[in-house]
């Protein structure tokens, strides 16, 4: 039960090589992806107890998150955020996850410093595809 009260744990500045984005030399050659998280965490028993068992590892959290980057290609980084999002509420302690995906070298014929997504999703949102005219 949630005490109402939640805290912030951010991990920023991932940095990733996938190969995601619609183009074939995209998919061919692979870029740079970088994922900021903010986790919507009570922190309250990790401080009680100062072990680590009662709070979410980011260690592991960040491998983890690094292998939903590089592995199995897709095109839009919608959907990449929404598998890093998963793979963030699969720890029962994240009450909300907020993702950002940086797409620094897409594939823009214009001078751009980066391009980001960012989404939020909680723990009880219903999963993707399970929407209206889904039964």
């Amino acid at each position: 039960m949630s005490s109402g009260a939640t805290d912030e744990l951010s991990v920023l500045g991932i940095e990733c090589f996938g190969h995601h984005g619609v183009f074939d030399h995209e998919k061919r050659d692979g870029q740079v992806f970088v994922i900021d998280l903010t986790l919507g965490v009570n922190t309250r028993p990790a401080a009680a107890s100062d072990d680590l068992r009662d709070t979410v590892d980011y260690g592991s959290l960040v491998g983890q998150v690094t292998a939903a980057v590089t592995r199995d290609p897709v095109d839009l980084i919608e959907t990449l955020a929404e598998r890093v999002a998963g793979v963030c509420l699969l720890d029962s302690r994240v009450e909300w996850a907020r993702v950002t995906v940086h797409k620094p070298d897409a594939p823009i014929e214009a001078r751009f410093s980066d391009v980001t997504l960012t989404i939020t999703r909680h723990r009880h949102d219903e999963p993707a595809g399970q929407g209206e005219g889904h039964r």
